[in-house]
């Protein structure tokens, strides 16, 4: 096998893997699958919840709103279930234009997305419950911590509700608590339930560029899972868990409902119609003896995947920016590159100093590619003319090929494993680069307003382009004349491709071609020099 085959093995090779590790992202069954947990619908959520069914016609029923407004927030509030139905996030822009991101909406064109809560028992209001409140606008006061929005449910039969959302000051997790108040002669039994209504069709990616938009939940014993919209089609969730938290994901963004801690709890998700889905979580609350409160406290996240608000809001929930199998790998990378944010002050330049540590780390085992790539380069005449000694008789020529491999003590596939071990860190880094929501909307300098999006200008994939060629005419010549069309063709390919990546994406790319070059021109110089000296020595 000569160079140019490994070469192209290699790069095929990294293309299997990238493509792999994306359908596992996006395609591949789950760890724990909805079939494997699932009992059946009427254990889950039909007689826990009062839903819908996929036959029904699905509306929201719309009330009064109430308009919140903090340091993170604008959000309504529908007095119909004190659902909280419309969020933007102020220090987010959206994906287009210069306005706020809209997480949350209740329009249903483009997009359904929608936390809701209710309590099941007796003379308790669920999520059709119309409340009331105090004020139809609330807004966080300079200096406040904290902004608190009551509603309030008919009292029946001497059992009153309120609803209570306590909004924070720099922070994603909204505390939302129910204070339920027994004035009935009797002891009252219920049951507490939080859910995210979401449609199927919106925030899917692009045909070059897909991610995931589903369901998610995570608990110790089944650790961190997703649910795709498919499989909540075909059978409901139901999963009894002792901790834990359930959510909705879509790239760089997640809501996610936190119980309180200790109750016992059902994960269930439930097909509302042929587009909108439901997941939540159901637990049964302590008795409330008559003329007793009790309070029953939870958390709803919603915002951008960062890593410390996620880490810092509940166990696991970090798991939402899901690097795949490489997360041992993409961790510790993005640590690093936080770090060297910190320092910098610039993502694009921290990509930069990321990539040349990357470099600087795989050197020696770079180097032990390029030196075996250098001296096949040196014996390219060589190849080429037993090429023309022995024609078609391949027989031959393998069997001379070996023999001056052995002579020169050559290993033509020294320069493959060297390559092979650094493609993990590779993929690692292309899911950290393509996950962090730090990179969207931030600016690297000129024309590159946004790593996150692709370059408008289409100059770093064309110097990317421009890269690639220039190692073409670094590595030896092929003797196949199919293998030397394919090499000139594929830096043209390769080019297309990444005119649809990230600008953060190319950016590494591009650098960590140039660190290449350099390197691979240095080890070609060297070996040349090695074999002119050899050459005039044998001479003497």
């Amino acid at each position: 096998m000569d160079t140019r085959r490994i070469i192209l093995f290699v790069i095929f090779s990294f293309s299997i893997m990238m493509l792999w590790d994306a359908w596992q992202r996006k395609d591949a069954p789950e760890t724990a699958s909805v079939a494997q947990t699932a009992t059946t619908t009427a254990g889950a959520s039909a007689d826990a919840l009062p839903t819908v069914t996929a036959t029904d016609q699905f509306k929201l029923a719309r009330g009064q709103r109430v308009l919140v407004e903090t340091d993170l927030f604008k959000a309504e509030i529908d007095t119909n279930g004190a659902d909280l139905r419309q969020l933007s996030l102020r220090q987010h822009r959206a994906n287009e234009g210069d306005g706020e991101y809209e997480l949350l909406s209740d329009a249903e064109k483009p997009m359904l997305y929608v936390a809701q809560t209710g309590l099941k028992g007796e003379h308790l209001p669920t999520h059709r419950a119309i409340f009331t409140s105090a004020q139809t606008e609330y807004r966080m006061d300079d200096g406040a911590e904290s902004l608190e929005v009551r509603f309030t449910a008919p009292a029946e039969n001497g059992v009153a509700v309120e609803k209570v959302y306590t909004f924070h000051r720099n922070n994603y997790a909204i505390d939302v608590r129910y204070e339920i108040k027994n004035d009935s002669a009797a002891a009252i039994t219920a049951s507490v339930y939080y859910q995210i209504i979401h449609d199927s069709q919106s925030n899917q990616g692009s045909a070059m560029m897909p991610t995931f938009t589903g369901g998610a939940y995570y608990n110790e014993a089944d650790k961190f899972n997703k649910v795709k919209f498919d499989d909540m089609a075909k059978q409901d969730l139901a999963l009894k868990s002792k901790d834990g938290w359930v959510g909705l994901v879509q790239h760089y963004f997640v809501g996610a409902w936190i119980p309180q801690e200790g109750l016992e709890r059902k994960f269930y998700t439930s097909k509302l119609t042929d587009q909108y889905f439901s997941i939540g979580t159901i637990s049964p609350l302590a008795s409330i003896e008559a003329g007793k409160t009790l309070a029953v406290p939870a958390r709803l996240y919603v915002g951008p995947q960062t890593q410390k608000d996620l880490e810092a809001t509940a166990p696991g929930l970090e798991y939402v920016v899901d690097y795949g199998i490489l997360t041992v790998i993409a961790k510790p990378l993005f640590w690093l590159l936080s770090q060297l944010y910190e320092w910098v002050k610039n993502w694009g330049v921290a990509i930069i100093l990321l990539t040349v540590i990357i470099k600087a780390a795989f050197f020696k085992l770079s180097a032990s590619s390029y030196k075996s790539m250098a001296q096949m380069r040196e014996l390219a005449p060589r190849l080429q003319a037993m090429k023309e000694k022995f024609g078609d008789d391949k027989q031959k020529m393998q069997q001379a090929m070996l023999e001056m491999y052995r002579t020169e003590k050559i290993n033509p596939m020294g320069g493959c494993l060297p390559i092979l071990v650094q493609i993990p860190v590779f993929i690692a880094l292309y899911w950290v680069l393509l996950g962090s929501v730090e990179l969207r909307h931030a600016p690297f300098f000129g024309w590159i307003t946004d790593l996150s999006a692709i370059d408008p200008w289409y100059i770093l994939p064309l110097l990317m382009g421009a890269t690639m060629i220039i190692q073409t005419y670094l590595n030896p010549a092929p003797t196949d004349p199919i293998q030397a069309k394919v090499m000139k063709i594929m830096p043209v390919v390769f080019s297309i491709f990444f005119f649809f990546f990230p600008a953060g994406l190319v950016l590494y790319w591009l650098v960590n071609n140039i660190l290449s070059i350099w390197q691979q021109w240095y080890i070609n110089k060297t070996i040349h020099a090695e074999a002119l000296a050899k050459k005039g020595h044998a001479k003497k």
